[in-house]
């Protein structure tokens, strides 16, 4: 835990809330889900395809503004391997499950802090549901298929920050005793029916439709005990039931962008 009431940050998550967004991740994002640089290797906002560089950290304008946000990093956390720092916003939306670093040889480590968030708001890893806890400091597993969704009307806000190395230990400094044990949520087992009629939903899709059809496939994942990466077997299995082989092609392209391969800078078409 950090000691996140310490700082005094409302001002600077109004900054957030009204700052625009590139669309950098829109292919894994439904409603309204956003990334917002505040440091990395360039120095510019607008840069927000995440990359591994060898540089060092340079704070961006929006960083420039949120000297509070800026000082909770500094103050726990060293900055020697230190390469990314953005806050993503999450406001009645949901991520696709997905897997980071697919781009990359080597994967880094990704810790992330919420700085305001509600009891709406969760993630997701493999099979399991959890929430965060304003000022938790968790280390995602990004080689693992992940999602994460709020139904909260404001929007959940979460530091993000990204380290070279997997191997090594993150230390953080001036940390607090946590008060609470993780909260995991638990999940019934989806019933033969529940999914059969997700499946049929499949036979009223279009190639208009099918990406908007997703997300009903991706917030089951979080109302159910389902591995995440389940939700693109059912996604799939819909697809074929449409009986059109391109759809069925294209779910299956969108599995492997999601949770299998793609390359830096790709963009998937729907």
């Amino acid at each position: 835990m950090l000691p996140i009431d310490s700082y005094d940050l409302d001002s600077e998550f109004s900054v957030v809330d009204h700052h625009d967004y590139g669309g950098e991740y829109d292919a894994l994002t439904f409603g309204s889900w956003s990334s917002h640089v505040l440091a990395n290797g360039s120095g510019v906002e607008s840069d927000d395809a995440f990359r591994p560089h060898d540089g060092s950290l340079t704070l961006t304008e929006l960083g420039r503004q949120l000297p509070g946000i800026m000082s909770l990093v500094t103050d726990h956390f060293s900055l020697d391997r230190l390469q990314w720092v953005r806050v993503f916003s999450l406001r009645d939306g949901i991520m696709t499950p997905h897997v980071d670093f697919l781009e990359f040889a080597e994967p880094g480590t990704r810790l992330q802090i919420p700085l305001r968030t509600s009891e709406e708001s969760l993630h997701s890893e493999n099979d399991i549901v959890y929430h965060l806890r304003r000022g938790e400091v968790w280390k995602i597993h990004t080689t693992d298929p992940h999602s994460a969704c709020s139904s909260a009307g404001t929007a959940r806000l979460s530091l993000c920050l990204d380290f070279s190395g997997a191997e090594e230990p993150v230390e953080i400094r001036n940390d607090i005793p946590a008060t609470e044990s993780i909260r995991i949520i638990e999940r019934p087992e989806a019933t033969e029916a529940e999914i059969e009629e997700l499946l049929e939903s499949g036979r009223n899709w279009t190639p208009a439709t099918m990406r908007s059809a997703f997300r009903r496939f991706a917030e089951l994942h979080f109302e159910r005990h389902a591995h995440a990466a389940a939700t693109f077997d059912w996604y799939v299995e819909a697809a074929r039931r449409a009986g059109d082989a391109d759809m069925v092609a294209k779910a299956e392209a969108y599995r492997t962008y999601c949770i299998g391969k793609r390359t830096y800078g790709e963009e998937f078409v729907w």
